[in-house]
């Protein structure tokens, strides 16, 4: 997460005090020294929605092997040893899960921080008020679009009211919440329109995602933004973001070239930020999938992050998820601990690599098959990024 609020406006907010800390682009298992990765749990892999997009290729159906209410609470036990910060509880639909507040509970009595990941049309008065008594630290429902827009992103008409109902549920008892949108072909004209209505709503976060191809999302490799239109989305929540100033975190997700795009727009308009901008993106390091991002799904595999299920290292039935963590057999994950040897094309003669680390492999072997290639949603030109002409992906 690149925390665009921050880098623009000093804003000071709980995740910023993971991603802009001393010492923590050298770390190999966890976000900074003393602490082990944000875990992303796939609790469930049930949804009541089918999206376009879903990394998790998520059904309104059982799944079978799904970790019992004992084992989930037992891995829980293993994230306080491994001493997981927070826990991103997501799906499927982590609201369809009957234990999900004892879960909750349990993180919380280790003073684990609990977020919520969901598409929010369950989160009524009750659940909202559920949500609260929990001490839940956040809430990010999806919005991908205005109305129609988003419900056929979703594939589940009235799918945008009941998600804003919940917005407002969950803002009535003064819970935390937040908007994430993943930019496509589809939506990405309605950004302007997701600042207004966070405006209009008062809500204070909203976090960019851009598309991984991976899920149902791997089918959608066409319908990502163009490179050219990659930078004038982030030249627009440049714009809102200073516009809004420190009362609103905004965030941009899953695409490293926007903190470097970012410095290089600031040394031209704001550039008595530019040497602290810097700075932080010198401390955050780039991309950390592997590191200080790692994913558990519901049948209790460990992967390197959320969109990356291709690459199993081991499963917490089995081995304590410390253990997996840090175990380097896997090529792959010894690779993510230390990658940048590895890279291929552009990303292996970038000058920003430092702050990037490579952005997403996934993206990269999605288009080439190569797992060590170069992102191709990677907006910044070569010039921008040193490198000749011919060097291509791969």
């Amino acid at each position: 997460m690149i925390g665009v609020s921050k880098l623009l406006c000093g804003a000071k907010n709980f995740g910023d005090k993971l991603r802009y800390v001393s010492g923590a682009s050298t770390q190999k298992n966890g976000v900074s020294n003393g602490h082990g990765p944000v875990v992303v749990w796939n609790c469930t892999k049930t949804c009541n929605l089918k999206c376009m997009h879903c990394y998790a290729n998520s059904d309104s159906k059982k799944y079978k092997g799904e970790l019992s209410t004992k084992e989930a609470l037992s891995l829980i036990d293993d994230f306080h040893n491994a001493k997981v910060p927070v826990i991103l509880f997501s799906g499927g639909e982590p609201l369809l899960r009957e234990d999900l507040f004892e879960l909750i509970k349990h993180a919380g009595d280790y003073k684990m921080r609990c977020t919520i990941s969901t598409n929010g049309t369950l989160i009524d008065k009750d659940i909202a008020r559920r949500i609260k008594q929990s001490e839940v630290g956040y809430v990010g429902i999806s919005l991908d679009g205005i109305g129609d827009r988003h419900d056929e992103f979703r594939r589940t008409k009235g799918s945008f009211d009941k998600a804003l109902v919940g917005i407002k549920n969950c803002k009535e008892v003064d819970q935390k919440v937040g908007v994430r949108f993943t930019i496509n072909s589809h939506n990405y004209d309605q950004i302007e329109d997701i600042f207004h209505l966070i405006k209009e709503e008062k809500i204070n976060r909203v976090c960019f995602y851009h598309l991984v191809y991976s899920g149902r999302g791997s089918e959608m490799v066409k319908e990502d933004i163009s490179h050219e239109e990659s930078r004038a989305v982030m030249d627009l929540i440049m714009k809102k973001t200073v516009e809004l100033g420190d009362k609103v975190e905004i965030l941009t997700v899953d695409n490293h070239a926007d903190t470097v795009y970012l410095y290089l727009q600031a040394v031209k308009k704001y550039p008595h930020l530019a040497d602290n901008i810097f700075k932080l993106m010198k401390m955050n390091g780039g991309n950390r999938s592997g590191i200080a991002i790692a994913n558990v799904d519901y049948l209790g595999n460990i992967h390197a992050d959320q969109f990356t299920p291709q690459y199993t290292f081991g499963n917490v039935k089995e081995r304590a998820f410390k253990e997996i963590w840090e175990d380097t057999t896997s090529p792959i994950m010894k690779g993510l601990k230390d990658r940048k040897n590895l890279l291929k094309g552009r990303c292996s003669k970038c000058k920003w690599l430092s702050v990037c680390n490579g952005n997403f492999r996934t993206r990269a072997e999605s288009v080439t098959g190569d797992f060590w290639a170069s992102d191709p949603a990677c907006y910044l030109s070569n010039k921008e990024i040193g490198v000749h002409e011919e060097i291509g992906l791969i």
